[in-house]
């Protein structure tokens, strides 16, 4: 847990997040032992956020993630050119998915049942028993992320919420809940960025290496 200490130590004011933090990326790790997935989703900023996270789980961060030597010779032994190409390029990948992308999905759920359930459908469509949702919400208040967590511990999965100012319902209802210690939006999301940077560079020095 070095880059978790080492966040603390650059975001003093996140040390009150300490305890949760590290709950959060053990979680996640625990998961992706077991061969779970994390689902991410929030709105607008957070959002934004979502992809960043998947992006940084999908493909390397800091890490090289070069993949396992049988996985590179099955590649070659399907297409020997193709196989040498992608054994120098491909990456080792943690399976992450942004709920925020299913353009279709999300507008048919705005326009034939209810936007707010846009998050919490997808959830029941991917999600499984040891799986993790992480819902991010700087208020802590917003129905889709709301919706979206009873539906995952509804299926088994565990729950993190990624919030500020007094962590509204969601702290009450997820499993593990990093309130950070700010009350204005723009400044809930600059300090939710190096928390999730942290998480995402633990979870990858666990399971890569190199």
């Amino acid at each position: 847990m070095d880059f978790i200490q080492e966040l603390i130590e650059r975001y003093p004011t996140l040390s009150i997040c300490k305890t949760e933090i590290i709950s959060a990326a053990e979680c996640l790790i625990r998961s992706y032992e077991l061969g779970g997935k994390l689902l991410v989703a929030g709105n607008g900023g957070s959002a934004a956020d979502s992809d960043h996270i998947t992006g940084e789980l999908l493909k390397s961060f800091v890490k090289k993630r070069k993949p396992p030597l049988d996985f590179t010779e099955k590649l070659k032994t399907i297409d020997q050119e193709s196989g040498e190409y992608l054994s120098d390029k491909i990456q080792g990948s943690l399976p992450a998915i942004a709920l925020t992308n299913n353009s279709a999905l999300m507008t048919a759920s705005l326009n034939d049942v209810d936007g707010n359930v846009m998050f919490a459908q997808q959830v029941n469509g991917l999600g499984k028993s040891g799986d993790v949702f992480l819902g991010i919400s700087t208020s802590g208040s917003s129905r889709d992320i709301i919706y979206a967590t009873v539906v995952a511990k509804a299926k088994g999965l565990k729950t993190i919420a990624l919030t500020g100012k007094d962590g509204g319902k969601l702290k009450s209802i997820s499993d593990i809940s990093i309130v950070v210690p700010q009350k204005e939006t723009f400044k809930i999301q600059e300090l939710h960025l190096p928390v999730y940077h942290a998480l995402c560079l633990t979870v990858e020095e666990y399971f890569f290496k190199e």
